[in-house]
């Protein structure tokens, strides 16, 4: 997302303004945009520290068990579990009321994470759901703690050199995921006077090999979160000069506490696990340290340079990748480690990437976007296509209707699906370093600012075999919900769109999973210079 700087993004930037909100692996599969496995269900545990001085937490009580299962089995035996439609958060309440936050954000399975938690309430209790299909209650109870007693927090930290704001509260309790399936999480935090909040928590997987991974795209949500009054986008004042130039993992998400997850990417699990594709679970932070795991969903904006280059590896190496957003590996980052050695902060100092004192010493590592100087690596050779603007609301158009991924779609070259194009977008630009051959399935004009243009989804193969999917558009998997009632924020589109959206992602999802895309379907046909004449 282009925000404060008016020097436009090269090329043919529409900038956004300051402080808007908008997006070797052996064989594994990418969604690149999302990721689970599973494993049996036990007990689930957690201890009774709670940091200096913190009152001690009760035991947790287990929800249903099924140990002893194959992981294959496992996983069928999850999806086929009962869910719990009760998941979902019925009285936010004030800021205040209740909010909290975890220090890690993706743990190991059977691995333990402490939650930190101020209310006003005397007490609450905290439940945690596994999103899935579980028969279209998307969610299932894994685990509830006992009651524990509630406290007000402190005021949060601020640091004035990078304006970056952490709550560092004490620990209110520690949890352990001994028995939860991995998977995308949201803790559910529900204090004693009614109100409540979400925390997000992801379970990685053990392993990738065989697996669809998804990628949930944790640095952008931080990078949004406006908790205390600063993100990467605008400070205090609600200016781009006064924003932050790192964000920090230690303070709660704003809103509900999960939006950006429910949003763009909570739509794609529940899906992928309905089909029973074989997934498997990581964050983006974790990409950036572990080769054996990659992720990415519908707004993915910011990437380090080693999640890029592992990224980059995994499609070389035969991954089919799928990019079900826009702006996606658009901001280039820099992890820090917190105390407890977990990666708890994001740097990104954009615009005014020379004042990081880092860049001193390492001058090709500047924390701006991939695309300009000092160290320009344009998204387009990765994704195939290249964020342009924000905002636009428009129709996206077929252009490639007897691609593979439309079968059963009924499609004929330009039909529109109302809405589906934007907040934000990517188009093909011939003059930019772009793989070839390269198929343009969807061409879509729009005005965006003023000014005439198009969103692209694209479809290209690399040598490897690999088929890497673009949709152009951060709206792909809010249409996965359009036409239902399961997202208040699906822009008007309807229940055509739901179906088409839904049917061409499962097209994706299925071919993806069999391999590199290049051996089991059609190779694209390079139509680029047919939509783009010079």
């Amino acid at each position: 997302m282009d925000d404060g700087d008016h020097r436009p993004p090269q090329p043919h930037s529409t900038a956004k303004p300051p402080g808007e909100p908008h997006g070797g692996l052996d064989r594994r599969r990418f969604l690149g945009a999302a990721a689970a496995g599973a494993a049996g269900i036990a007990t689930a545990v957690t201890a009774c520290d709670t940091g200096p001085g913190g009152p001690p937490a009760t035991a947790p009580r287990p929800v249903r068990t099924g140990a002893g299962e194959t992981s294959a089995a496992a996983e069928r035996a999850e999806r086929d579990r009962p869910g719990d439609a009760d998941w979902r958060i019925t009285s936010q309440g004030p800021p205040e009321a209740v909010e909290g936050y975890t220090d890690r954000t993706a743990v190991p399975p059977g691995g333990e994470f402490g939650l930190h938690v101020s209310t006003t309430a005397p007490g609450f209790t905290v439940s945690a759901y596994r999103i899935g299909w579980y028969g279209g209650a998307r969610a299932r109870l894994v685990w509830r703690s006992d009651r524990l007693p509630g406290r007000r927090a402190p005021a949060a930290r601020f640091l004035p050199d990078t304006r970056t704001v952490r709550a560092d509260w004490p620990r209110t309790t520690t949890v352990r995921t001994d028995g939860w399936p991995p998977g995308a999480y949201l803790l559910r935090l529900d204090a004693d006077h009614g109100h409540q909040r979400y925390v997000p928590l992801v379970v990685r997987s053990p392993s990738a090999e065989g697996r669809t991974v998804v990628m949930h795209a944790v640095a952008t949500w931080q990078a949004y979160n406006t908790w205390g009054g600063y993100d990467l986008y605008r400070g205090r004042d609600g200016s781009y000069d006064s924003r932050a130039y790192a964000v920090s993992f230690d303070r709660p998400y704003n809103a509900d506490g999960a939006e950006k997850f429910l949003a763009y990417e909570r739509a794609l699990v529940v899906l992928a696990e309905r089909l029973g594709i074989p997934l498997a679970y990581t964050t983006g932070l974790d990409v950036h340290r572990d080769p054996d795991a990659l992720l990415s969903l519908g707004h993915d904006e910011y990437w380090t340079p080693e999640q890029r280059q592992r990224v980059t590896k995994a499609r070389d190496a035969g991954t089919n990748l799928a990019f079900l957003g826009a702006n996606c590996c658009y901001r280039r980052i820099r992890p820090e480690e917190g105390p407890p050695g977990e990666l708890r902060t994001v740097v990104c100092y954009k615009t005014d990437y020379r004042r990081d004192p880092y860049l001193a010493s390492h001058p090709r590592f500047p924390t701006n976007d991939f695309r300009q100087d000092p160290a320009p690596d344009p998204e387009s050779r990765l994704v195939g296509v290249l964020y342009e603007g924000f905002p636009v609301d428009a129709p996206h158009v077929v252009h490639s209707p007897d691609h593979w991924l439309f079968e059963g779609t009924g499609v004929r070259r330009g039909d529109r699906f109302d809405h589906l194009v934007g907040v934000e977008y990517d188009r093909v630009m011939p003059d930019m370093p772009t793989p070839r051959p390269l198929e343009i399935l969807a061409h879509s004009p729009l005005v965006c600012r003023g000014r005439s243009s198009h969103a692209d989804s694209s479809y290209y193969t690399a040598p490897s075999g690999a088929g890497v999917f673009s949709s152009g558009t951060m709206r792909w998997v809010e249409g996965l919900m359009a036409g239902t009632t399961e997202n208040g924020r699906n822009h008007a589109m309807d229940a055509r769109t739901g179906a088409f959206t839904t049917r061409t992602t499962e097209n994706l999802l299925r071919a993806f999973a069999e391999g590199p895309a290049a051996t089991v379907r059609p190779r694209p046909r390079d139509n680029v210079a047919t939509v783009y004449p010079a």
